[in-house]
This record gives structure tokens, sequence and C-alpha cells, in this order.
């Protein structure tokens, strides 16, 4: 049967309509997809973000630390939970492993407890905030230094402080001299081997993440005449294949130089070198020294940490690894009096 010319046009329009609907959901497809796609990169391509309530540190700290600070000469007296953040923060990067920083935060605070009983816990006793002690940066130093990225950065720094906090390294319920350095050369060293005073917890042990560092090969080229002022010598030409000893993880021991016996440390230090794992070549009139490390190489390596920590190892089982038969403790069970003191 033949429909009329009205009804027709009626059932026209809803097709229509239906095609025209589909039409523009086909052509808008792909764009539909390349936007959903460009913000699963961009979640993806964004830093870590560090979701957290914001520890009171203030609060968990049993003691507080007096810090000289270099610059300005007067003292900041801090809680030590957030000491150790700012120490950790100087002598670690962030971008490291949550157990790398964690380890770190362990040795960090073990130092400054050894350092306080040492020296008594006197009321007018500072610590530097230098190399000579523990490198130390307040949040308004770490905001210039790291800008945008602040944020991230001491939170994740901070949620491994807290994780671990009150903890320090004992060896025989007595806290440990936390030693540790950058990058080794595969091995550290006995203590004994660097500063003449040897500690059961400080033996050389492998670490093997170290080749992986970028810290872990380096050359010096320095001029003759300079090489004979730093150590007060006077070298043949061309210089003589010198005598050296190693230690029991390759590092030198002893050089001898124009008739003159060097340790493998004063040669680091006179020359400032990166490490006392080192060989020496002539070129011209300059000395090559290929160093292979950055410290001097006692206790825990920090690559190596962070090494360890992507292979899955946790904080505890870095930090026996590198100090040999030290446990963990706790600042109230270990030194009670210290904590009274304060």
């Amino acid at each position: 049967m033949i429909r009329p010319l009205k009804q027709k046009a009626n059932v026209i329009k809803p097709i229509l309509l239906i095609i025209i609907t589909m039409t523009v959901f086909i052509l808008g497809l792909p764009s539909m997809i390349v936007l959903l796609s460009s913000k699963g990169m961009e979640e993806e391509s964004s830093p870590t973000t560090y979701q957290m309530t914001e520890p009171d540190l203030e609060s968990e700290s049993v003691l507080t630390v007096d810090v000289q600070r270099t610059a300005t000469d007067n003292v900041e007296t801090v809680p030590i939970e957030q000491y150790v953040v700012s120490v950790v923060a100087a002598e670690m990067p962030a971008e490291f492993e949550m157990e790398a920083l964690k380890a770190q935060a362990l040795a960090a605070r073990t130092y400054i407890v050894q350092y306080m009983l040492a020296t008594g816990a006197s009321e007018n006793q500072t610590i530097t905030d230098t190399v000579q002690h523990q490198v130390y940066r307040n949040k308004d130093e770490l905001k210039e230094l790291w800008g945008k990225d602040y944020t991230w950065k001491i939170e994740k720094i901070t949620e491994a402080v807290a994780a671990t906090s009150s903890e320090i390294l004992t060896y025989e319920n007595v806290p440990i001299t936390p030693a540790f350095f950058s990058t080794s050369n595969g091995k550290t060293e006995n203590a004994e081997d660097y500063w003449e005073n040897n500690q059961p917890y400080l033996v050389s042990v492998d670490s093997p993440w170290d080749l992986d560092s970028p810290k872990f090969l380096d050359q010096k080229s320095i001029p003759i005449s300079e090489v004979e002022q730093l150590l007060g010598i006077r070298l043949d030409t061309p210089i003589s294949e010198p005598r050296i000893t190693y230690t029991s993880s390759d590092r030198v021991q002893t050089i001898e130089l124009a008739g003159q016996v060097f340790t493998g440390r004063e040669i680091r230090e006179k020359l400032e070198l990166r490490s006392t794992d080192f060989t020496i070549e002539q070129k011209d009139d300059h000395l090559i020294f290929t160093t292979k490390g950055f410290g001097h190489g006692v206790g825990m390596s920090q690559y190596g940490a962070n090494g360890m920590a992507l292979e899955g190892k946790d904080y505890q089982e870095i930090v026996e690894h590198y100090y040999q038969g030290a446990e963990i403790s706790t600042i109230n069970e270990t030194t009670p009096t210290l904590v009274v003191k304060k």
C-alpha cells in the first residue's frame, strides 16, 4: 500500500536524525581517543606525588640539635627528626629509592646521636652544617635550591625519615660511627685501611651496584709542577714506575714517589682526587690520575644503597650489609640518659 506523503515525511525525519548523529559520533571518536590518551600520558609522566599527612616531626623528636650555620654564624635549634630531614635532603638525591633514603636517615640520625654522646650533650655544644660533620640545609635553603620540585622532594624525604623515626644503628648496644660516602670501586674499605682505627662493623664488603654510578670513573690532569708543590717533592722526568701497595679492596695503601712514601689517603686529600683507587699516567708535563669510586670508601655506599633498593632490598637489609653486625635500635632504648638530659 502506498503511504500518503505526510506519513512518508514523518518516517524519513527520524531516520535522517539517526544518520546525522551516528556520523558526528564516528567523526568525533578519534578526537575523543586522543584527548583521553593525552590525559593518561600526562598522568603517567608527572612526578610521583606523595599524598600524605605530614607527620609532626617536632612531637616525634626526643632530642633537639644545635646547628652552627657557617654562612651566618648563627645557631639553629631544631628537633632531631627535622634535623635528619635536612641532612638527608642535603646528602642524598631525593630521586633515590625510598628504601635508600630510609637507610640514609638511619645513618644521619645515628651520627648526630653518637656525636652528642661523645661531646657530653653539652647545651653549648653545636654541630656544623658542613662535611666536617653532616651537610645540613634548612627548608628555606631547600626551597631556593629545588624550586618547583620542593614539595614532592621534601614530602618524599619526610616520609622516609618518619618511617624510621627514633631508629639508630648500634653495635653491642652502642651507637656506631655510621660512615657513608657516594660511590665505591666495587668494594667498600676497611676502616683501619683509611683511618687506622678498626671498627668491627666497618669492614670491606662487595658493592657491585656502584659500577652503574655516574660517579664511578673520573680523570684528573694535574701539572707535574703543581704535584711537586702539593706533595713537597721533586719528581724525575719522565716519572719512574712508582712502588705501590694495595688494601684488600684494591685501593692504594702506600705509594713511593721521589723516594718518599705517601699513604693513598694523603695523595687523595693533597691532590683532591675522588678516591684512593687511582692510577697515574704521565702525558707531557702533566700527570693523569684515573680514579674509581667517589669518597673515602668506608661504610655505606649511597649509590650502592640505591642499587640494592632497586633490586627490592629494604632499608634494614641495606644497613645490615654495609654495617656488618650492626642492629637497629631506638634512641630511647640505647641512650635514655641522653634523652633525659635534653
